[in-house]
């Protein structure tokens, strides 16, 4: 070997040991900033692309049956609380609330006439006492003048004859007043059994009449309206769906490696598709109380000889910012990407108390009976005739 060849081989050599070192350099300095950005970093966010949209679907479903007249708002129409959105045929509903005003108003009449009887059968009763009074009055003093030889036997007999009588006749009175008065104890007019049936009767056709519109139980957005007019809907079909999209919370399905160190009230950072460049804020305000698997239509059967073990995952409810949403809405069913800050691990991992109000609700229904309530006060006003 030459001393040219030599000089090449150990450059060569020298050359590869540069080379090797540059990339256990680059290997080591990679490691450390990796190691860094997860020490510093990534052990203090989670992230997930597995995460939805979520709302309140607010279904629209008919409380009798009918057939639709009229329809007010399609799909993708803004509707306000209380807004009328499908109107059926209320010609039946019409007749059945008549039919009840007239049945009340019957019933009061039959139960009037009832207070008027044992009235009537009290008169008699008083009446009757008086006539018996007299006629045991006779017969006692009859029989302290027969021992004195005044009257005649056929006298007496006579007086016990009209005694018996008013004792018979009084015993009859009295039996019918008990057999009417029994039919009143202790109730009035508007408190008598046959005037709170007829009553009821009347408010649930009244109710049945006023549903013959279905009202919006909150204001947001339709979707989904599969009712067509003319056509015959069941009660609790669902017809359309009103969503609020001020009211929208996003669910992310974490891995549960990743369900560690998350709490309830932890900073959320979230991106949309729809907004790409929009970036929304939020917090942890609840951690499922199971996996999605749990809860399928077909949950997993895992005591079975072949078993393969899948991580599962946990949905976890996440509140937005209302303002941003306001700025930027979103529609149910979009997809987000989720990020959380584990910096604080003050929080509980699961609710400790209950909600204090109600978590969604309506008030368009409260005040429907009012009406009818006043309806019955009139006509057992116009009906009774009496102070009782």
């Amino acid at each position: 070997m030459t001393t040219a060849q030599i000089k090449d081989k150990q450059k060569m050599t020298q050359q590869r040991k540069k080379t090797l070192t540059i990339l256990l350099v680059i290997i080591l300095l990679s490691g450390l900033i990796i190691l860094a950005w997860y020490w510093f970093y990534g052990r203090w966010y989670e992230s997930t692309d597995d995460a939805y949209v979520n709302g309140n679907i607010v279904q629209i479903t008919p409380l009798i049956d009918g057939s639709v007249v009229s329809i007010t708002a399609d799909d993708g129409d803004l509707v306000k609380q209380g807004q009328i959105l499908v109107a059926l045929d209320p010609n039946d509903t019409e007749i059945a609330l008549q039919q009840a005003k007239a049945n009340l108003a019957n019933s009061v009449r039959k139960v009037r006439s009832l207070y008027r009887t044992v009235d009537s059968y009290q008169a008699q009763l008083n009446s009757s006492q008086a006539t018996l009074e007299k006629a045991e009055q006779d017969y006692e003093r009859r029989k302290k003048l027969i021992a004195q030889g005044a009257i005649s036997h056929e006298e007496l007999t006579h007086s016990r004859a009209t005694l018996q009588e008013a004792q018979a006749n009084f015993n009859s009175i009295l039996q019918q007043l008990q057999s009417n008065k029994v039919l009143i104890d202790n109730t009035k007019i508007e408190t008598h059994p046959d005037i709170v049936t007829a009553s009821a009767q009347l408010e649930q056709a009244y109710l049945n009449w006023l549903r013959s519109d279905l009202i919006a139980p909150v204001s947001g957005y339709i979707a989904k309206r599969s009712v067509q007019v003319g056509q015959h809907v069941e009660k609790s079909k669902p017809l359309m769906a009103v969503i609020p999209l001020d009211q929208v919370w996003v669910e992310a399905n974490f891995k549960e490696t990743q369900l560690q160190y998350m709490r309830i009230g932890q900073p959320v950072t979230l991106k949309a598709d729809i907004y790409s460049d929009v970036v929304y804020h939020g917090k942890i305000a609840s951690l499922g109380a199971g996996t999605g698997s749990a809860f399928a239509l077909l949950p997993a059967q895992n005591a079975t000889g072949n078993w393969i073990k899948i991580v599962q995952r946990v949905p976890v409810k996440i509140q937005l910012d209302p303002k941003e949403l306001q700025q930027h809405p979103l529609r149910i069913g979009l997809s987000m990407d989720v990020e959380v800050d584990l910096h604080n691990q003050d929080g509980a991992v699961l609710t400790q108390q209950s909600p204090a109000t109600p978590v969604f609700s309506t008030d368009i229904y409260h005040q429907q009976l009012v009406a009818a309530k006043n309806m019955i006060k009139q006509i057992i006003a116009q009906n009774a005739n009496t102070d009782k």
